[in-house]
C-alpha cells in the first residue's frame, strides 16, 4: 500500500462525504493504492454513522470510534498504530486541508527522501487575533528551542515515512509538536511545503482559548522529555546535589563561626535556617529523581484508549 491517510475528527459529519469523495478522486487520478483511516474522537453527532455509510461506496475507508473524547493526539496515535501505507498523511476533517496536496507530499517523501514534511498555511482564513498571532509566537519559540526550521508546527496536514510514525509516541497534547518528537527519535530530514488553507465550510472550530496556555506548556513538556524523559535522575539528582552542597557549605560556615565565637547565637541567624532548608530541598530533589526513575521504569503504557468500535480492519 502506498498511502495511508489518517483523519482525526470530532463532530464533522457534514464534511465527511465531501472529504472522502475528494480524497478518492485524487487517489484514482494518480492511481495510488491507499487507505483512509478516520478516527472518531467521541463525536456526539452522527459522524460514526456517516463513516459506516461511506464504507459502502468507498471500501478503502476504515474507521475507529473512541468511547469518549480523548483529544487529537490520542486519535492520531491510534491511527498511526494501524496505518500500513509506505507514506502516511494526516489531515483535518473540516475541509480546511486540501487533498489536492497529497501527490506533492507523496513525492517529497518518496523521491526527495524526507522523513517528514509539514504543511505551512502561509495564507490563513482564521481570526488574526485569536489564532494567527498566538501561532506565530508558538512557532517562533518552537523553532528557537528545537532547531527545526518550520513556520507552522501545528499544521494539520503532514506526510511521514511509515517508519517515522511507528517510532514515535503521540500523547497528551503533543500533536502540536510531532516534528520535535520525530527529530528526538532520530529522523532529522524534515521539510516544509506551502499549502492552501481553505475557509471552514461546515461546523465550528473545536479549539478554544485554552490552546494558548496549553501550547506553551506542551512545548516545555516536550523539551523536558526530550532531554530527561528516560533519565530524570540526571536533572533532579544534579539540582538536588547542588542545593545540598550549597546548604551544607553554608551550614558548615555557620558552625565554624560558632566554634570561633562561642557567644555567637546560631539559632538567631536567618542564615542558619536558610542553610538547613536548602539541604532539605536538595535531599527532596535527589529522592524525587530516584522516584521518577522507578516510575519511569515501571510505568504502564500511557496510550490506553477505550475503542468502542472499528470497521474495515482485518484484525
Amino acid at each position: 500500500m502506498q498511502i495511508s491517510v489518517v483523519i482525526p475528527l470530532l463532530n464533522e459529519a457534514d464534511s465527511l462525504p465531501e472529504l472522502m469523495e475528494w480524497i478518492h478522486r485524487i487517489m484514482n487520478t494518480h492511481n495510488y493504492s491507499y487507505e483512509v483511516i478516520m478516527v472518531d474522537d467521541g463525536s456526539d453527532d452522527n459522524s460514526w454513522d456517516t463513516i459506516t455509510a461511506l464504507r459502502v461506496p468507498y471500501p478503502s475507508l476504515k474507521g475507529i470510534k473512541f468511547q469518549r473524547n480523548y483529544g487529537k493526539s490520542a486519535a492520531l496515535n491510534e491511527g498511526f498504530k494501524l496505518a500500513q501505507g509506505d507514506v502516511v498523511i494526516t489531515m483535518d476533517a473540516d475541509l480546511q486541508d486540501s487533498p489536492d496536496e497529497i501527490p506533492e507530499f507523496y513525492e517529497m517523501i518518496t523521491q526527495q527522501g524526507f522523513h517528514l514534511v509539514s504543511g505551512w498555511k502561509k495564507k490563513r482564513y482564521d481570526n488574526t487575533f485569536t489564532k494567527n498571532i498566538p501561532s506565530k509566537i508558538y512557532n517562533a519559540v518552537a523553532r528557537k528551542s528545537s532547531g527545526i526550521i518550520l513556520h507552522d508546527f501545528n499544521c494539520g496536514i503532514k506526510a511521514y515515512q511509515l517508519k517515522v510514525i511507528k517510532s514515535i509516541e503521540v500523547f497528551g497534547e503533543m500533536h502540536r509538536y510531532i516534528p520535535i518528537l520525530a527529530k528526538w527519535a532520530g529522523f532529522k530530514k524534515i521539510g516544509e511545503k506551502v499549502v492552501v488553507h481553505q475557509a471552514r465550510k461546515y461546523g465550528t472550530t473545536k479549539f478554544g482559548w485554552e490552546r494558548f496556555v496549553n501550547g506553551f506548556l506542551d512545548l516545555m513538556t516536550i523539551q523536558f522529555l526530550s532531554k530527561f524523559g528516560k533519565k530524570p535522575m540526571q536533572l533532579f539528582g544534579l539540582v538536588g546535589t547542588l542545593f545540598f552542597l550549597i546548604g551544607f557549605f553554608a551550614f558548615g560556615t555557620i558552625i565554624f563561626d560558632k566554634f570561633l565565637n562561642p557567644e555567637y547565637s546560631v539559632t538567631n541567624k536567618p542564615a542558619f535556617f536558610i542553610a538547613i532548608t536548602t539541604m532539605i530541598i536538595g535531599v527532596q530533589l535527589f529522592l524525587a529523581g530516584f522516584i521518577a526513575e522507578l516510575v519511569n521504569r515501571n510505568a504502564p503504557d500511557r496510550n490506553t484508549y477505550l475503542v468502542e468500535d472499528k470497521i474495515g480492519f482485518t484484525s
